[in-house]
């Protein structure tokens, strides 16, 4: 039987790509928290931005297996190493995707626009001097800018575009970020949200938090393990409730609590 999610020992490497830790665990394992929903949502296009080792977008394929048999999957990154290993880690899992190197979703705005059904991102989201964002290589893969939110405030206004209908984005925050105030930011875009999965040590606090768009609130407060099932506004203060104000940094083990 074909494993869930990518095996670590098939996920290819270069040193100028980041390696699965405990972000990509997390994001990973809120897929897998969320997959019967997913399974029902039956989403066919999946993008990830940012993929890194393509450990995320190949896990993504393995959950969704074949209940979505007819999803397309695409993944983007600034990086062309980690889009070279991110094909090498999907060919050794028997998975296939459209890889393009690119800034987040340049030039695919218009192709994608309300079509993308899932999108999963593990930003960089390391605060960092602002000259540091963007940089060439494994840097670009944390570089996060003031409080971590150079890269992440770029690309919410991208998925809002990319993103179908019934579209969800799995997103993952530290809480140097203010998660708060960016579910503030998409509330105002039309989005609820909650968190699936939260991950705490003494060094580092990590959300993985769902976005989807309040025309779907139906089907959310119908959903297995769902935070709250009285609607967005409901949801979205026992989301709120959830961040501590601690501040914390990237690479650490982390458990789920």
């Amino acid at each position: 039987m074909p494993s869930k999610i990518a095996q670590i020992r098939l996920v290819s490497s270069h040193p100028e790509v980041y390696e699965p830790c405990d972000d990509s665990f997390a994001l990973v394992d809120a897929l897998l928290a969320d997959q019967t929903n997913l399974l029902m949502h039956n989403p066919k296009l999946c993008m990830e931005v940012g993929c890194g080792s393509g450990y995320v977008i190949t896990s993504l394929a393995l959950v969704l297996g074949q209940g979505a048999c007819g999803a397309y999957y695409i993944a983007t990154d600034i990086n062309p190493h980690a889009v070279r290993v991110t094909s090498e880690t999907l060919e050794a899992h028997g998975v296939h995707a459209e890889l393009i190197t690119t800034d987040i979703a340049s030039g695919l705005e218009e192709r994608l626009a309300g079509l993308v059904d899932v999108m999963v991102v593990n930003p960089p989201y390391v605060p960092t001097p602002e000259e540091e964002v963007g940089r060439d290589g494994i840097a670009s893969a944390w570089a996060g800018g003031e409080n971590g939110r150079c890269v992440i405030d770029k690309i919410l206004p991208v998925a809002d575009k990319l993103l179908s209908d019934r579209g969800w984005l799995y997103m993952v925050t530290l809480t140097a970020n203010n998660p708060s105030e960016i579910c503030l930011q998409m509330r105002d875009k039309g989005y609820a949200s909650r968190i699936v999965v939260q991950r705490s040590t003494e060094e580092e606090s990590l959300h993985v938090i769902k976005f989807w768009r309040d025309s779907d609130d139906i089907l959310q407060a119908n959903e297995v393990g769902a935070v709250n099932k009285t609607g967005p506004a409901r949801i979205f203060e026992s989301l709120l409730s959830q961040f501590p104000g601690l501040l914390f940094g990237r690479n650490s083990n982390s458990s789920s609590t």
